[in-house]
């Protein structure tokens, strides 16, 4: 085994790019660049299990924390990779618009792009990197609170996607905006339980030594959800594709965290009343 603190991060960068190189080739093949979802879920596995063999901490905590990752990595890659794999030959209106904006030069800008994700996964790794590295053999409270929460999110996260596949599945609902169960309190439920994922293995981080540096990867994951490839994109197509029915939706449904519609319309209201009178 490798004494290198840094061994597992240097062979994990590897392997990500590889792999994602691997899976632009192929995207670029199907003109589906929608594939990468698939793929930077199932690169948290595989950085588990180079962690798992290359790092020097306890043995349980290792297979604990790469239990963790392995199980939330595999549940999201396969329930990306049948909704995306599905429709194999139609890109996700979200990598179509990028396609049409990154015109004539896409492929080399995808390219770029996926290799961008790779990168995030292994920024986002840096909890999995110090926990495998801890030796004490002694499992702290953090390590249960962070283990807690975990279950809830994943939990939380898989009822949420399924929640949206029954409510895609039924054609009477085309055309609609699902607003039941989780739909109802939050209009992307499944990325609040996804950034939740991210606390929690920062919780556990806190029972490693400089733990709290972990913090990067739930503000990382933030960033990404509401800045990048999450949120932003999600809404404008949903708006392109539905309109005022989404448009109505954003009005009394809460972006991210879950909450009461009953007390978020009032507001809203008045906040589009004053914009009113305004203009």
């Amino acid at each position: 085994m490798h004494n290198s603190v840094f061994f597992p991060v240097v062979v994990s960068f590897l392997v990500c790019s590889i792999i994602m190189t691997a899976v632009w080739l192929w995207a670029k093949k199907i003109k589906n660049a929608g594939i990468v979802d698939i793929f930077w879920s199932y690169n948290f596995p595989v950085i588990a299990v180079i962690v798992f063999f290359l790092a020097n901490g306890h043995q349980t905590r290792k297979f604990l924390i790469c239990t963790m990752v392995m199980l939330w990595g595999v549940r999201l890659g396969t329930h990306l990779g049948r909704r995306v794999l599905s429709h194999i030959h139609e890109e996700e209106g979200r990598y179509a618009q990028l396609r049409k904006e990154w015109a004539p030069i896409a492929e080399k800008k995808f390219f770029w792009f996926f290799q961008a994700q790779g990168l995030s996964n292994v920024l986002l790794a840096v909890p999995f990197f110090m926990i495998a590295q801890n030796q004490s053999p002694v499992i702290s409270w953090f390590e249960y609170c962070g283990l807690a929460v975990w279950v809830i999110a994943l939990t939380g996260e898989a009822i949420a996607d399924w929640q949206l596949d029954n409510f895609k599945k039924n054609p009477s609902n085309k055309g609609r905006v699902c607003d039941t169960g989780l739909w109802h309190y939050s209009r992307h439920p499944n990325y609040f339980f996804e950034w939740l994922i991210w606390v929690a293995y920062f919780i556990f981080a806190l029972g490693s030594p400089y733990g709290y540096l972990a913090a990067i990867s739930p503000a990382i994951m933030l960033h990404l959800l509401f800045n990048v490839t999450g949120i932003p994109a999600t809404e404008e197509q949903s708006l392109r594709s539905k309109g005022a029915l989404y448009e109505a939706y954003q009005k009394s449904t809460s972006a991210f965290f879950p909450w009461f519609k009953k007390i978020l319309t009032p507001i809203l209201q008045k906040t589009d009343e004053r914009k009113s009178k305004e203009s």
